[in-house]
């Protein structure tokens, strides 16, 4: 067994690695690279690999920066299965479609600034890539173990960060020396609200481990509770806005939980809160229909009123019209809104609008990669440009860190300590401040062999 590394290394997007084994080329993540215009212009190249040669894809969860390219690769002539769990399934049309419509909408707007003469931009892919994508998708349960290929099995642990979101544990090799690899995927916090907390496998011969957030502790989420009550006072009092840049799946979900957990304290019924985001809307729906995967506490919150989704004061703006009419307001409205690194989607309207307002806040409550304009932002810079036009930052910037859904460096260590005789390490998707901190620590608590995954790295399992 061997690992060859595509993507996510040294970064914390384009998530891509090729697994040989048995003879087969086996494709963990298609992820989308994301950031500033030279990085995602990366997405249009070759694959390292040719894709009609590939005999199975795995996925683990459906963030777009894991699964963003597996239209691409289907395009490209991949025409296997795609394994995943049965939630990121119902969860991938969604991102996927949205995806796809946003690459067109690009192309064509190119395309209209454009002089005559000059050749078209093709967006990476359509919709009917997406739709063929989607046939080759097959979901599994957790922690059941399928032959996918003879003599390789493969089995989803719950990985605790989405819906639906999973570690990869890989087994595969000649009778007899069998090797199993196991791939974190995206790990999220023990104790985090709605989804039950991660199952960690118990061995490998080689762990793949995120390191997002390798390098630090995040914030007790009582603090952070606590930082919001305070920033929500603080806007009624300035009389602004709130905005809230999100993502679509998980943390959006998260947002209106803890909305409707503090309802009086928070005194939200004193705002007009808008979910401006038409995936995220649909992305409700399958989080309805999974309930079954919540963890106790989260059950007990959807029994109760207010319901999450339905919040009283809450309106759901899917079309355009609606969305535009949201900029009217100057005052007394939580607008949450993707994308969560503000790098697209309809947050970027409504950050021109109230960016430069003294009395208005911008709430970050998740990870803002290198090179996109919520990083700006979190950096403190004191104007960017928002479509064309040159913004003075005068809002109010928060960054909300316990509301993360990746592990600390505490979680990782902690998810890789149930691991038996401390297998090797190679860190993926993290920048190397967060990485290098973290191999350390491993290196320390366990006394493992880590390496710091480099692009097109092999290593053998």
């Amino acid at each position: 067994m061997q690992v060859s590394v595509f993507g996510a290394a040294g970064e914390v997007t384009g998530s891509c690695y090729l697994i040989t084994v048995n003879g087969y080329q086996i494709l963990l993540e298609c992820g989308l690279l994301q950031g500033n215009e030279e990085r995602e212009e990366r997405n249009a190249d070759p694959f390292p690999f040719d894709p009609k040669r590939l005999d199975a894809v795995i996925l683990s969860h459906a963030h777009i920066d894991h699964a963003g390219r597996l239209p691409l690769l289907v395009k490209r002539g991949y025409s296997g299965p795609i394994w995943t769990h049965q939630a990121t399934a119902d969860l991938l049309r969604i991102m996927l479609e949205d995806s796809a419509s946003l690459a067109e909408s690009d192309a064509a707007y190119e395309n209209r600034k454009r002089h005559s003469g000059q050749p078209e931009k093709q967006p990476l892919y359509r919709k009917r890539d997406v739709a063929e994508t989607l046939r080759q998708v097959r979901g599994l349960p957790y922690d059941a173990l399928k032959e996918i290929l003879q003599g390789v099995r493969l089995r989803l642990h719950n990985a605790g960060h989405i819906l639906g979101s999973a570690s990869v544990e890989l087994q595969g090799g000649e009778p007899g020396k069998v090797r199993t690899l196991i791939f974190s995927g995206d790990l999220g916090m023990r104790g985090m609200p709605i989804l039950r907390d991660a199952t960690p496998p118990s061995h490998a011969d080689l762990v793949m481990l995120e390191s997002t957030y390798g390098d630090r502790a995040h914030r007790p989420r009582a603090e952070t509770l606590r930082e919001i009550e305070e920033i929500l006072r603080r806007a009624r009092e300035d009389g602004g806005n709130v905005l809230i840049p999100a993502f679509a799946v998980g943390r959006t979900q998260e947002v209106l939980y803890w909305f409707a957990q503090h309802w009086e304290e928070w005194e939200l019924a004193r705002f007009r809160i808008f979910l401006d985001s038409p995936m995220a809307i649909r992305v409700l729906d399958v989080y309805n229909r999974h309930t079954d995967m919540f963890d106790r506490e989260a059950q007990n919150v959807w029994a109760s009123h207010p319901h999450p989704f339905r919040l009283p004061n809450l309106k759901l703006t899917s079309d355009t019209a609606q969305s535009q009419e949201i900029n009217n307001m100057r005052s007394g409205a939580i607008i949450i809104a993707g994308a969560g690194m503000c790098s697209g989607g309809r947050i970027r309207h409504h950050l021109r609008q109230n960016l430069g307002r003294r009395e208005a806040h911008v709430i970050f409550v998740g990870y803002q990669a290198a090179g996109t304009l919520g990083r700006r932002l979190v950096d403190g810079a004191p104007r960017v440009r928002i479509l064309g036009e040159e913004i003075q930052v005068n809002a109010h910037i928060h960054t909300v860190g316990g509301l993360s859904a990746h592990a600390d460096q505490t979680g990782l260590l902690d998810w890789y300590g149930h691991l038996a005789d401390a297998p090797p390490v190679l860190l993926v998707h993290g920048e190397d401040r967060a990485r290098v901190p973290l191999a350390e620590k491993l290196r320390e608590r366990f006394g493992c062999r880590v390496e710091l995954a480099q692009p097109e790295q092999v290593i053998d399992v």
